[in-house]
């Protein structure tokens, strides 16, 4: 083909691969029931006056899978990642015995499993409109290219390999969708 189009086509398929990254990143941090470390990505704690992510501040692990254990470098940080852990608004109620904080995970209701589905489709949907607007930018592109002098017949292959990125990864962002919705929903 040519090379600007080649760079059109793989651009597009950049940005649709960090959509489906973002969607998978995002997916983690809803609980299905099951402790995971990366429940607690998104706690940042006050570490002597400067906002640092949990897990630089302390050891995340899971020793079963209703259990999720943090142990503090410093045992004068426990109140502060106790405090953390409550305001960042998870749903968990971490216990604090003075050496470490264990976090019990509450079995899923039938009710939160459904908000949790719906909030699934919501992230899936976002991603899916990037996906597509990523294939919107990149046909944009290759239709400037077509009115400064590209020929149609590599017009119209580099749309035609756009739309099977784009079927590509829209079937990607649908698996991991049914993945995280199966997981959800398993009792």
């Amino acid at each position: 083909m040519n090379e600007e189009v080649d760079m059109i086509i793989e651009m597009a398929s950049d940005q649709m691969k960090a959509a489906i990254e973002h969607l998978e990143k995002e997916l983690s941090h809803l609980r299905a029931g099951k402790a995971s470390p990366r429940m607690l990505d998104s706690v940042m704690v006050d570490y002597y006056g400067t906002m640092t992510p949990l897990a630089q501040t302390s050891s995340i692990t899971t020793p079963d899978a209703k259990t999720i254990v943090v142990q503090p470098w410093e045992k004068g940080m426990i109140a502060p990642i106790e405090k953390a852990i409550i305001n960042a608004n998870l749903g968990f109620n971490p216990d604090n015995n003075g050496e470490i904080i264990r976090i019990f995970i509450p079995p899923l209701t039938e009710e939160r499993r459904r908000s949790l589905v719906k909030d699934v489709h919501k992230e899936g949907e976002s991603a899916k409109v990037s996906i597509r607007n990523a294939r919107r930018d990149a046909n944009e592109q290759l239709k400037r290219l077509k009115k400064d002098g590209l020929s149609e017949d590599i017009e119209k292959d580099g749309l035609d390999q756009v739309q099977k990125i784009t079927d590509q990864y829209s079937k990607k962002a649908d698996e991991v969708l049914a993945d995280k919705e199966k997981e959800i929903l398993t009792v």
